[in-house]
Parts: C-alpha cells; structure tokens; sequence
C-alpha cells in the first residue's frame, strides 16, 4: 500500500487545532495549560452549552474584562477573583501545576485557586453551572463552594460561606439559620437584616449547619439535619411552580439586596421574583454617606438632607453628599437643621451606643451640643427613642409614612431643601 503523502502545511494545520482544542472545550475536560483571553471569543462551555465561562465586558468599563460564568444568553452566574477586571491583555489560565489563575495584562495574578501542586489533571464546565478542577478520582476544588454573588439551582449556600458585592455581604447565621445582610466598611460593620425562619419548625432549636438552597420550582428552602420536619420554606418566588428551561438563581445585588430570580434560556435578562428587603430604602448606605433615601413612584432616588450638602458624585447619586462646609471650619456656628419624617438609620452594632429616651427638644439639644454629633433622630411612635448618630457613616431615609424627626448638624444657616414638587 503506497503511503500517504503529506503536503506542505499539513502539519502546521494540524498544530494550529491541537492548540485550539483547549479554546473549543465544549463538555470536554479543559486539560492543564489551557488559556481564555479577552481578545479572542473562546470560551469553556458546559456539555449542552447551558453554561460557559469566558470573558465578558465590565459593567464598570467596557475597556475591562471580567472572567465570568454565564448562563446561555448572557445572565452572569460566578466570576474569578470576586469580579476583578482586567485589560484586553488580561487571561484565565489553568497552570500546569493545576492552579486557575486570573493575570491582568502586566502579568500579575490578581486570583488563583490555590490549587497548585495539589493533583489537578483537569477541569471541566459541568451543566449545573460548577465549574471543577479534578483528578482522575475525585475534586480537588469548585466554584459552588466559593460563591460570588450569586446561588444557583442544586448549589448549596452552607454558613461557612458568603456573597459579597460592594460593601455589602450575605451570609447564613450558623446556629439560627437567620438571613444576614451586612454593610461593611473597615473594621465597621452594619448588620441591617437579620431575619430568622426556622422559628415556627424548631422552637429556636440551635442548628448544625444550615444550608440555604433555590430549588427548580421557586422555592428558597433552608435545610439541616436537625430539621426533623419538612425543609423551612423561606420564599416563595412570585412565579413558584411554573416549569419550562429557565434559569432560577439567588442574588445578592449592588444595591444591597438579596432577590430571587429567573432567566429563560438564551435571554440576556433576568426577571426579579423574591426580594429579602421590601423597602429599598432600608438597605443602609444604600445612598452612601450622608446620603437620603426616598422614593419617586416605586423607585428609590437618592438626594442630599440639605442644600448645606452637595452630591459627592454627580453622576452617581448613590455615592452619597458632602458638605459645603465641614463642621470644624465653623466652631461654635452650627445649627442643628429639622428634617422632617426622615429617619437616620440605626441598626446592630449601633443601636446600643446611640440610642436614647427623650423629648424631641432634648433630642436636638443633645446633638447640638456633643461635639461627636453630626445627626439624630427623634422617633414620634410612642417609644420616646432617640438616636445620636455618632458614626463615620450615616445613611438616612424619608417617607411621608415616617412616624420620626430628625435633625442634622450644618454650619450656619441651616438651608433647607425646597419642597418636593407634586
């Protein structure tokens, strides 16, 4: 038989798909020195390609890249490094040592797995939207086990673990089960929901290990082994039961709020079902600091207490207010200006530290006249409660519903806003 004749370039042909094979991992095992760049459209998709982790654009900046896990259509899902960014030289490289490394375009490593020297032969894309590094015998490391800001259907979100975004993290209470929601600053930390729905199954039993979980039907259920009974149902999603190919996932978004959602199948949107908070504005620094939370229709809007303040960011009103003067440059020439049905928010830790019983003149007296006061608040519902607010950071909400007045510290004059035009 006469033998098969190689023609010039062949070979070269052959090269250029042996190094493309990693790019094109569809369901197969991404093997060790495999690489995603934001400059080409690669990407490592799941058997079915209902999920695939590739680059995308930044919500920040279309100049940046985020390595991202997104469900068919575009809804993002996990992202390496917590959602760090990188230049169009940037990569996502699965080491030989078996390390997953996310390298912005001066080569430095912004994240990796840690998982170098560990056993790693592989990785694979699996079709719940896990992304695993693995030997041949078991996994090494997963992403449902380090979360970012999402949980997906079949993920368990277990009280060793937490979302973040921005300051703001979630978290499950390891002995209540409760729901948390932190704003985080420093070493500050600001818990402003903190909910706890096991109560009515356990007696306040303690628990073990509570796991948190978003089931195909809508459900959010909260399990542990020392729930004899059925799972806790936590929500109900608003469109619980109906089936078809849909994504259903948990959230903790930048506005500081755990929701529920789902997403159809090669859409680029998600439809919101569940949130934990009812009122937006309740989400502390959810309008930064010194920042006033309020609504126009439905929608929250963020403004400044007084026109002794302006917007820090005038193209962000969430980034919160600063004064036009600082108290320190006007000593013995402050006044205390009366907001009225405005609360300054006050939750854990802060609670004990600044909360008061009097009068309402005692109230901005007391303000007025601590050195360390920048703000209180007089709440009119019978409890006689006062805040002195005290802190760094001061988040305030208003609501013609507010039962409260409350009072901030400004330079002489105080200058009010101008009413609200109907």
């Amino acid at each position: 038989m006469p033998a098969l004749q190689q023609r010039p370039g062949d070979l070269a042909l052959l090269c250029c798909f042996a190094l493309l094979l990693p790019l094109l991992s569809h369901g197969a095992d991404i093997p060790l020195g495999s690489t995603l760049s934001p400059r080409n459209s690669a990407s490592w998709s799941s058997p079915n390609n209902t999920f695939s982790l590739s680059f995308t654009p930044s919500s920040t900046s279309p100049s940046l890249f985020v390595a991202a896990i997104t469900y068919a259509g575009g809804v993002p899902v996990w992202s390496a490094g917590a959602g760090a960014a990188v230049d169009s030289g940037g990569s996502l490289r699965l080491s030989s040592s078996g390390d997953l490394e996310l390298i912005n375009g001066s080569g430095v490593v912004l994240w990796s797995s840690m998982t170098g020297g560990q056993g790693v032969t592989a990785a694979t894309v699996e079709e719940s939207g896990n992304l695993v590094l693995k030997n041949s015998k078991t996994t090494l490391w997963q992403s449902f086990d380090h979360p970012t800001d999402t949980v997906v259907m079949s993920q368990k979100f277990t009280s060793r673990m937490n979302l973040t975004t921005g300051p703001y993290v979630f978290s499950v209470d390891k002995s209540s089960g409760n729901l948390t929601l932190r704003w985080t600053s420093e070493n500050t930390a600001v818990t402003y929901f903190n909910k706890g729905y096991n109560t009515s199954f356990t007696g306040h039993m303690t628990l073990s290990s509570p796991t948190l979980t978003i089931q195909t039907n809508g459900l959010v259920l909260l399990t542990d082994r020392r729930l004899t009974s059925s799972p806790v149902v936590v929500a109900y999603s608003s469109n619980y039961g109906e089936s078809g190919d849909m994504l259903r996932f948990l959230r903790l978004d930048s506005d500081g709020n755990l929701r529920a959602y789902s997403a159809a199948r090669g859409g680029d949107a998600a439809s919101e079902q569940w949130s934990a908070v009812a009122d937006q504005c309740q989400v502390f620094g959810y309008c930064g600091d010194m920042g006033v939370c309020s609504y126009n229709g439905t929608s929250p809007v963020c403004g400044c207490p007084s026109q002794n303040f302006q917007l820090s960011n005038p193209s962000n009103p969430r980034d919160g207010c600063r004064r036009k003067v600082d108290l320190e440059n006007c000593p013995g020439n402050t006044t205390m200006l009366q907001l009225d049905n405005t609360q300054f928010l006050t939750y854990p830790p802060e609670v004990a530290a600044e909360q008061f019983f009097v009068g309402i003149t005692a109230c901005r007296l007391n303000c007025l006249a601590a050195g360390s006061c920048v703000a209180s608040t007089a709440l009119s519902d019978g409890s006689g409660l006062c805040w002195l607010k005290v802190s760094n950071f001061v988040s305030a909400y208003r609501s013609p519903a507010l039962p409260s007045t409350s009072f901030v510290k400004v330079c002489f004059p105080g200058l009010p806003n101008p009413p609200p035009s109907l």
